[in-house]
Formats: structure tokens, sequence, C-alpha cells
């Protein structure tokens, strides 16, 4: 089957490169001649410069393609439909009929010729909503956005076990399914994110999830807009999108996995592998690493242990700038029951991990003079660390949570004191 992999800029959609499937998601990818030699030249991935040398056959699916691969409800949905039963064979299928409308600015046009061959054009489904009405008919509204508006949501474009729905809202405050607003009438794009399950502490992740980027964002890190948790359904504003004199912008995302070439799922990497594969690409490396850093340690002490390659994204703004996006799905995931381990560690060449972040820096293929501005950072954020029992508290986090992270705080705190006091003693770095 092929695939037209279209490419949104300058407000319109362009006909970038074509991707054709084979047998167990085998595939080929090109750049299509006439848009190589246009005036547009933006890759679909950071990996694959715009030229015809590009063209190969992948073997597998090409790994910013997986950033695509519908998920959880959005995957079940589209598997129902399409009348197939679930298996690890089925990446490209799926891409093909289910990345229509999702995170960035790419899109295939076989998905959106399914999407609109199945949309239904239900009256009910393209009038506003309050957020009064969202919330005090939540489940009739899950419901019929289930029933009805999967497609029309955007589901099968985004990925996680949570589910979840693109929506809009429009100038008078009223909420639209993404896909049933007028474009000119958007005035902000945001994620409706409900719990993984039905227990308690499903329920108790999602509402500190909001609790979470606040305190990402008073750590200094870099967030975007106000996240906010309402009667177990949590609102997520999209960074994904900006609105520039009426019109939509889609910014590029991709993420780490994708840049650092993953082709599949699963996949448990070093943190130096996924630094080197975006450190090419970023406007700013020190100021980037320092961020990647910054988050790690966060992460650690305040137990978010879902920090696999693809819940960190980078993206292209409007100015050219390429920079880590801002935080998100950071969670308190020790909490979850399906225990979720740390994908993603510090290792040397031996494979062993790395606890002393002299030690971690000491590693970034960086200048001396760049690693030492590495080091002033961490130096500083320690006492962004040491505070953060009361910055939870500020942030509105649950007190058992911030009891329950008060250990791994002090110990992050212990491994960043570790290479102070070697820096002190003059230990070679």
């Amino acid at each position: 089957m092929k695939s037209t992999i279209e490419i949104h800029v300058d407000g319109m959609w362009h006909e970038a490169a074509l991707i054709e499937s084979g047998g167990r998601d085998r595939c080929t990818f090109e750049y299509l001649p006439e848009y190589v030699f246009g005036d547009i030249c933006q890759p679909v991935s950071l990996t694959l410069p715009v030229s015809l040398a590009t063209r190969q056959a992948m073997g597998v699916c090409p790994p910013f393609l997986l950033d695509m691969v519908p998920q959880g409800n959005g995957r079940r949905y589209l598997i129902q439909q399409l009348g197939l039963s679930d298996s690890d064979d089925l990446i490209m299928p799926l891409i093909q009929h289910g990345a229509f409308n999702p995170v960035g600015r790419l899109r295939l046009d076989s998905a959106v010729t399914y999407a609109n061959s199945v949309k239904e054009d239900d009256v009910s489904l393209q009038r506003g909503f309050t957020l009064d009405e969202i919330v005090g008919r939540k489940d009739d509204f899950i419901e019929n956005l289930s029933r009805h508006g999967m497609l029309g949501a955007g589901t099968t474009g985004l990925q996680g076990a949570s589910a979840k729905f693109m929506l809009v809202k429009n100038h008078e405050d009223l909420w639209f399914i993404d896909s049933y607003a007028k474009e000119s009438d958007i005035a902000s794009h945001w994620l409706l994110k409900l719990p993984r399950g039905k227990h308690e502490t499903d329920q108790s992740i999602l509402k500190n999830e909001a609790a979470y980027i606040k305190v990402a964002r008073a750590c200094g890190l870099r967030s975007h807009g106000e996240t906010f948790h309402r009667d177990g359904m949590l609102f997520v504003p999209r960074f994904d999108r900006a609105i520039e004199n009426g019109a939509v912008i889609r910014l590029h995302q991709e993420s780490l996995a994708s840049l650092a070439g993953h082709r599949s799922f699963g996949i448990r990497p070093n943190h130096y592998d996924l630094v080197n594969a975006f450190l090419p690409f970023v406007t700013d490396p020190v100021a980037e690493v320092i961020e990647y850093i910054k988050r790690d340690l966060l992460n650690l002490a305040i137990r978010n242990t879902d920090n696999h390659a693809r819940n960190t994204a980078i993206q292209q703004l409007a100015n050219g700038t390429v920079q880590l996006t801002p935080v998100f799905d950071i969670a308190p995931m020790f909490m979850d029951r399906d225990m979720i381990p740390r994908a993603s560690r510090w290792l040397d060449k031996h494979g062993k991990v790395i606890n002393d972040f002299s030690d971690v820096i000491e590693g970034l293929p960086f200048k001396n003079e760049e690693k030492n501005t590495v080091m002033f950072s961490i130096k500083s954020f320690s006492n962004v660390i040491e505070n953060l029992p009361l910055t939870m508290e500020e942030c509105g986090v649950d007190a058992d949570i911030i009891e329950h992270c008060k250990r791994a705080i002090n110990q992050v705190c212990e491994d960043i004191e570790k290479g102070h006091s070697a820096e002190r003693n003059g230990r070679s770095r």
C-alpha cells in the first residue's frame, strides 16, 4: 500500500514523500522529486534531509512514523474498524489508516481519505460545549466521543495507555472536537486526558499530573500553558499548535526515540544515546543538555518512573529554533499498579549505572568550558531539589505523595553533592 506523507508549512499541506509498505511492516521511503526541487525544503524527520538521495528501503517502519502509531483506545478502535486482529505486524496499516491528524505537522493522505470515509456527520458532535457541560455530563460526553467521535477527536493519532481526545476552544470559550471546528474560530488547542484505569490510584495519578507540571514550571523547567484537572478529567494545552494572525501553525515535533533511530517500542536506552541523538539538531546544545539533565533529576526526585524515549521530544518553533518541547507526561508514576520501571538511565561504556552527576557531566561530548557551565547549573539546581517538598505542597501535590517522595529527594541531593565534594577535593573529571 502506498501513502503520501504530507507536511503542513505556511498554512498549507504539501505532498512531501512517498511511503510504500510491504509484508511484515517492510517499506520504502523516498522524497517526491517535485518536493525536493520545490521551495519548502522542510524534512519530514530531522534525520532525513530533503534529497533524492534519501530514497531507501527501510526494512521496517521508519522511526519517525512510529511517533504516529495509534496506541491504547485509539489502536483498539482502529483495529476493530479495520476488522483486523492485533499483532506486532500492524504498524504500517495502523499508520496508513490512523495518522490523519497526529501530533506535529505531518499526516498521511491514505489516513485522511479513510477518516473522511468513516467520519460521521453527527450534529451533536459539531456543536460547542461549555466546560461545565463537559464536566457535568462527563460520562455522556465521553461515551459520545468514544462511540461517534473517535476519529474526529484525533484519538488514533495519540499514543499512551490513557484515553486522550483532541479538543479545541474558540474565542467564546466553547469546546469542540478538533476536526469539527472551523480553523478560523480556534483560539487554543487541548488534549483531554482520562485516567489509565478506574482504580483510585489511576485517578490520583491523573489529578496530580496537573500539579506535577506546576512543580516543573516552579523549578524553572520549560512548560506550556495551564494544565488543569476537573472531576477526573485532565485538560492539557497543546504545544505543537500555535495561532498566528488567526491561522493555525503546526510545529514539527519528533520524539527522541525517532532521533535515536528506534525501530520498535520498549527499548530501554542509555541517556547518553538520547543526548547524542538530539545534540546535532538543537539550536543551543548546552542549554538543552542542562534542561535535559534537570528534567532527569526532577523525575528521580518526584518519582516519575515513566521516562521512556517517547516521553521526551524536540520541536521546531516558527522562528526556526529547535529545542526540547515543554515537559509532558510527568506524573507520580511510582503509584501505577503496573509498576512502571525507569526506562532510561545514565550508563558508562561498560553498561554500569552512573549515579554521581559529576561523572554524568564528564561523559558529555562537550569541551571543558561547556562542561563547567553544565556543572554550575546543576549545582544551582540542587537547591531547587532540596526545596521540593515545599514547592510540591504549594503546587497542590497530595500530601501522601510528597511524603513518599522525600527519600528520593534526599537521595538526588546526595548524588549531586557527591559531585560537588569531588570537585572541591580536586578529583579528576
